[in-house]
């Protein structure tokens, strides 16, 4: 599930399924890769230890003629086959039978060979020693700043491995077309020479002892580049759905997951390559507060930092913004109405989504359901061909979310209409429910619903008591305008009694 409003929240992000009910917040807290993306050897049950030194364990000889194509089901179609051994002679991950040699510090590789593990390096690891008049804030000071660095280094290598790893070779291999390839990356590809010269300007600053001193004139002037992220991220929504779809497709199904399984990918999918630029863009709030935190006052960067960090700020706003209302642009094309009745007002003035998602009726019937700013509406997703993109069906009437009440259900008590009882047998409690209702339409509106845990459950409640209240203060103070309206004196007739009094004037005679 999505979230419908950005607030930035100094926590790990992960994966939600499509039905978590959280907030839209697309732009939120994200940490490096490395920390959630282990080694293809990593597996569940298993645990493993990096160790400082060379690593002695052996290891199983690969088969030269053998490779990722090897580990999974073979693929029919010969062009695929292809495919694989030449991942396997430009990507390199062959293990040999013998001791790995001591750890060094990483240099740059080469363009067609990309790293099984992320590197952690510090910068203290970079400084042969380090100066005894330097204190532990400028020693995490620079840590953050080389963070920072890598950070960015390591975004342009993944972002050139999705170019040659995946755009390139399904063009060419034709798995899907030009234009939808050019939909599912979007302007991807003008994101890398953007994050090129901010790391070629964050290495220039550093001097002859590897330590940077001011940083804040480089990110005011560079910052600002970040509003080519508004385009990339509202072509998201869509690129995200269109990929589901082409997924169904057996040859996109077997490519990407050849691709998911190889040492490259980190275990990674292709969504979550496409989907780095966005993480990367709101850990910057992030590394700059800690570049703050270890500023000592005096120091030339203490005014133009606070500077750095409005703007940064301002962007991630304005790029929620625009994606939220490209977000909620994209499912209200995708609505169906039954009746034309349904197609309240509310939907089309909408701005944006508080947040959508699977929730189950009262007789376990699974409902899409999607929080508009200005109304809920309950859908059913219309199962379609490989060829269309999803449509949802209205199910009942909209509910205006100013006219909403709101009752949280006791675990036990699944509502008067209904028991849940397609959902559950047995002994099993009925869960996780609440009821929503509207209390200003000629027939009245009843729907217990049930999300899928009571996390869910408590995000669903939040956001709607979110957009109960906003939508209430919205009308009264609607309200209160057009009554003010009516009580002032109507415009014309000042200017009709403005023409009286002029008329009243004597004229001179001529």
């Amino acid at each position: 599930m999505k979230k419908a409003k950005m607030e930035l929240e100094e926590t790990e992000a992960y994966s939600s399924p499509s039905w978590s009910p959280i907030a839209r917040e697309r732009l939120v807290t994200y940490v490096n890769l490395s920390d959630i993306a282990g080694d293809e050897d990593d597996f569940p049950g298993e645990h493993t230890q990096d160790t400082e030194g060379p690593c002695n364990k052996r290891v199983k000889p690969v088969d030269r003629s053998s490779g990722v194509t090897g580990i999974i089901t073979p693929v029919k179609t010969p062009a695929l086959k292809r495919l694989g051994q030449s991942i396997q002679r430009s990507i390199s991950f062959r293990t040999e039978a013998r001791p790995l040699p001591p750890m060094a510090v990483r240099t740059r590789q080469k363009a067609s060979s990309f790293p099984r593990r992320r590197n952690s390096q510090l910068w203290s690891d970079t400084v042969d020693s380090l100066s005894r008049d330097m204190s532990a804030k400028e020693i995490k000071r620079q840590e953050v700043i080389y963070e920072m660095t890598q950070g960015e280094r390591q975004l342009i290598e993944d972002l050139n491995l999705v170019k040659k790893v995946y755009y390139e070779p399904m063009l060419k291999l034709e798995i899907m077309t030009e234009s939808e390839l050019g939909r599912i990356f979007g302007t991807l590809d003008s994101l890398i020479p953007l994050h090129e010269d901010f790391l070629m300007r964050l290495e220039s600053l550093r001097g002859s002892e590897k330590t940077v001193g001011e940083v804040g004139p480089t990110l005011l002037d560079w910052f600002p580049c970040l509003e080519a992220y508004i385009t990339y991220c509202c072509n998201q929504v869509g690129a995200k759905a269109l990929l589901d779809q082409k997924k169904q497709d057996r040859r996109v199904e077997e490519f990407l997951r050849l691709c998911q399984e190889s040492s490259f990918s980190r275990k990674l999918d292709l969504w979550n390559f496409l989907d780095l630029p966005r993480s990367r863009l709101v850990k910057y709030p992030l590394l700059l507060k800690e570049i703050q935190k270890t500023t000592p006052s005096e120091h030339p960067d203490e005014d133009t930092l606070p500077q750095a960090m409005e703007l940064i700020q301002s962007i991630i706003t304005e790029v929620n913004s625009k994606t939220g209302e490209a977000e909620c642009q994209f499912y209200r094309r995708g609505l169906c109405y039954p009746e034309e009745g349904q197609r309240v007002p509310e939907i089309q003035a909408s701005r944006f989504l508080y947040c959508h998602g699977e929730l189950k009726s009262t007789k376990g019937q699974k409902l899409h359901v999607f929080l508009f700013e200005l109304v809920l509406v309950l859908t059913r997703p219309l199962v379609q061909d490989k060829d269309s993109m999803v449509q949802f069906q209205v199910y009942r009437q909209p509910l205006p979310a100013a006219h909403l009440l709101l009752e949280d259900l006791p675990d036990g008590e699944g509502g008067s209409s209904g028991s849940f009882r397609g959902a559950f047998t047995g002994n099993d409690k009925v869960k996780n429910c609440f009821r929503v209702s509207s209390r200003r339409r000629t027939k009245a509106q009843s729907h217990s619903l049930q999300a899928s845990d009571s996390f869910n459950k408590q995000q669903w409640i939040s956001c709607l008591r979110q957009a109960i209240i906003q939508s209430r203060d919205r009308h009264a103070q609607a309200s209160q305008s057009n009554a003010m309206a009516r009580l002032s004196p109507d415009p014309a007739l000042d200017h009709i009694a403005e023409l009286s009094l002029n008329s009243d004037v004597e004229m001179p005679d001529t």
